[in-house]
């Protein structure tokens, strides 16, 4: 039986060690902590047993479907998803069981907002921030829906926490240009099983107009020389992702690539 101020945090995982023990330690407070591992190789596993015996493996299918799977594992009411490569700080976690504590049922989810280190600094303009969403919700008005961009989507009413939790992202340049490869393959993916269809304009367009919001609109020069990289490596994000849905309506992505023998 769900009791009504415990809290569950789940976790999902591939090949974190580098992040994932920092991420368990800020999560200690919680009632209860849910692993879903996608068959890690290094030592994410191992280091999870020292904080959980709650660890489930499942191969991985999409975003949408693992956050869901990890989150109906938890056994509370109030459930929370912490990425591997995140860490939730003292003063949020103070937070969250203040606002359960007192929540007469009016709430259904609770809105947090992230701080991204990368490259040596803490970035606080451009693209990466503001950066918030649904973090904290009632397990039974709330559910993951989307794509890429999976987002936790609840039947109620949303407030907004005070207090921050923390993202390492990316170890280097070359980790976030591995992931952008993997997340444009699936966003071209995602982009035509909903229909949409390459266009030039989009293809020429888009890319400045990001690098132009984030680097100028939204003053990510002011974070120096990784505001520059983190623009310019957007902008490339976005155009290879409408490339990769070119080859896609191509029919490249199904072969080789290699022209026919003649």
């Amino acid at each position: 039986m769900m009791e009504g101020n415990k809290v569950s945090v789940y976790i999902i995982t591939y090949n974190n060690e580098r992040t994932i023990e920092r991420c368990l330690k800020s999560v200690t407070w919680a009632d209860e902590i849910v692993v879903v591992d996608s068959y890690s190789t290094d030592r994410t596993l191992e280091i999870c047993r020292r904080y959980t015996d709650k660890i489930y493996q499942r191969r991985w299918t999409n975003y949408r479907e693992q956050y869901q799977f990890a989150a109906d594992k938890t056994t509370n009411r109030w459930i929370m998803f912490v990425d591997a490569d995140e860490e939730v700080s003292p003063e949020l976690a103070r937070e969250i069981r203040e606002e359960i504590a007192k929540n007469d049922g009016r709430w259904a989810g609770y809105i947090a907002h992230r701080r991204t280190y990368y490259l040596g600094r803490w970035i606080k303009h451009g693209g990466w921030y503001p950066d918030y969403e649904i973090r904290l919700y009632d397990r039974s008005r709330g559910k993951w829906e989307g794509g890429l961009h999976a987002k936790v989507k609840v039947d109620g009413e949303v407030k907004v926490l005070k207090n921050f939790y923390f993202h390492y992202t990316y170890k280097d340049i070359s980790d976030q240009l591995r992931t952008i490869d993997r997340y444009s393959e699936v966003a071209a993916s995602d982009m035509w099983k909903e229909g949409k269809r390459f266009s030039l304009f989009d293809l020429l367009l888009r890319p400045p107009f990001r690098f132009f919001r984030d680097f100028i609109l939204k003053r990510g020069f002011l974070d120096g020389f990784p505001g520059l990289i983190i623009a310019v490596l957007t902008m490339f994000y976005v155009f290879i992702k409408y490339a990769k849905l070119w080859e896609i309506e191509k029919g490249l992505k199904e072969g080789d690539g290699l022209p026919p023998r003649v």
